[in-house]
């Protein structure tokens, strides 16, 4: 069963007088489980297709289906609760909320679902992924791996059908950026959730079941 779809997607943005193309007539399925690396040089439009796929943004044509269901022309008020319930995000640039604590970040989406066992599976979480000691630490007092451990954390508490990840190891040295890689392979294949990873990496393009090069908004 398709997960995400996108159906001859195009996106224009437009600056000035000018319209500047970033991609045109994608169109991709990927099915439940599966974990796609998009890959291409930097321009060739990955972080749109992330973007677009999530609801993040919506197309200029084309329609976008999220298990199915039609989310093109989806208002954002109905958009949220359904990205917080099927979808899990992990950014390049870790995107915590700095105001709150590791575990409160970790927590955070399944307080939003009103999940009374949030706190539990969130120290449940940190501690798999060796950040129990951590937990009271805000953002800026931590590196950059553990931030994206914690974002990881974020991402799969509330059991998503996907998680999209943008350049996920892009801000980390190689040895931070294995370890979280394999987390996140960890959680997908054990969880059997659909991984879609936007990287230029050829390394980590070779872990993947299938890989989609974009190119000048297209894919080759």
């Amino acid at each position: 069963m398709s997960v995400v779809e996108a159906r001859d997607i195009t996106k224009t943005y437009s600056i000035g007088d000018r319209n500047i193309r970033v991609l045109e007539n994608v169109s991709l399925s990927v099915s439940k489980g599966d974990f796609l690396v998009v890959a291409g040089s930097s321009g060739s439009g990955k972080t749109t297709l992330l973007s677009l796929l999530s609801g993040l943004d919506k197309p200029t044509s084309g329609r976008v289906l999220l298990e199915n269901r039609d989310i093109t022309d989806t208002s954002e008020d109905d958009l949220a609760p359904l990205r917080n319930e099927i979808i899990g995000f992990v950014f390049q640039a870790f995107h915590l909320v700095p105001s709150l604590t590791a575990l409160e970040n970790v927590m955070f989406p399944a307080e939003l679902k009103h999940d009374s066992r949030a706190r539990t599976r969130a120290l449940d979480l940190l501690k798999r992924v060796g950040m129990q000691g951590r937990r009271e630490n805000f953002p800026h007092q931590l590196s950059g791996g553990e931030k994206q451990r914690v974002a990881i954390c974020r991402a799969v508490i509330n059991d998503p059908k996907i998680i999209f990840a943008d350049e996920p190891t892009g801000n980390l040295d190689s040895e931070n950026g294995r370890a979280v890689l394999d987390l996140l392979v960890e959680f997908q294949k054990e969880r059997r959730t659909t991984l879609v990873l936007v990287t230029h990496s050829r390394e980590i393009a070779e872990m993947a079941d299938r890989v989609i090069v974009l190119k000048d908004g297209r894919i080759t």
